[in-house]
């Protein structure tokens, strides 16, 4: 089975630098794609041609070993930690991306044209996380679909977890660094500013940012 390094390299390309002098350019081209991963439906087809084949084999890969559904035209960075065994499925729509750095474990049920960039965590607890279509997350996000108990009279690791999922609504932004608390759901069209905290609902087309978040106005 085909070995996925956790570093940009040529290995991952199947690149031969002796016998191809463009495979390092090439290289750099993958490793600009893992962190900058909307380039992919950029590409001119001369590169389009060797990055189809490389998400081709890297998806299957994960498929094989993991309990996930990918759809058409997605992209994926390899440098991504994705786990999803049975019980915790992982769906990812069409024509969704995943950045380098980011850590996803299901379950979770992401739409189509989502973009999760470099550096988010999601973690979907018992209950799961949902991502309706065309959800933008900045780099940095972190979504905790569970929580500990905080009795005083025994440790916090433990107390029982509990888990109410999270659910993001159609075309929502979340800004760089934003944390989202379990049993959270924000509504369609919602932006979220960056470095905030979400412990309550937020409605659809609400502007909203702070630790907690606060109404700054509504998306017309």
């Amino acid at each position: 089975m085909r070995e996925f390094n956790s570093l940009p390299n040529v290995d991952t390309l199947n690149l031969d630098v002796s016998s191809d002098p463009l495979a390092k350019y090439r290289a750099q081209h993958q490793h600009r794609l893992n962190y900058m991963p909307w380039l992919y439906w950029t590409l001119k087809p001369k590169h389009r041609q060797w990055a189809e084949a490389w998400q081709k084999d890297f998806q299957a890969y994960l498929m094989e070993m993991e309990t996930i559904e990918i759809g058409e035209n997605c992209f994926i960075s390899p440098l991504a930690h994705i786990f999803a065994e049975p019980g915790r499925h992982i769906r990812i729509g069409d024509h969704s991306f995943i950045a380098a750095d980011c850590t996803l474990h299901g379950p979770l049920d992401i739409g189509r044209e989502v973009a999760i960039n470099h550096h988010c965590i999601l973690d979907g607890g018992r209950k799961g996380i949902r991502l309706h279509d065309q959800v933008r997350m900045a780099a940095y996000c972190h979504l905790y679909a569970f929580d500990h108990g905080m009795a005083i009279d025994q440790p916090i690791y433990q107390q029982s977890v509990r888990s109410q999922g999270i659910e993001v609504g159609r075309d929502v932004w979340l800004g760089a660094h934003v944390g989202v608390k379990d049993g959270v759901q924000i509504g369609a069209q919602a932006v979220v500013g960056m470095n905030s905290m979400v412990t309550k609902n937020i409605e659809e087309r609400q502007v909203v940012a702070g630790n907690p978040t606060k109404l700054i106005r509504y998306r017309d």
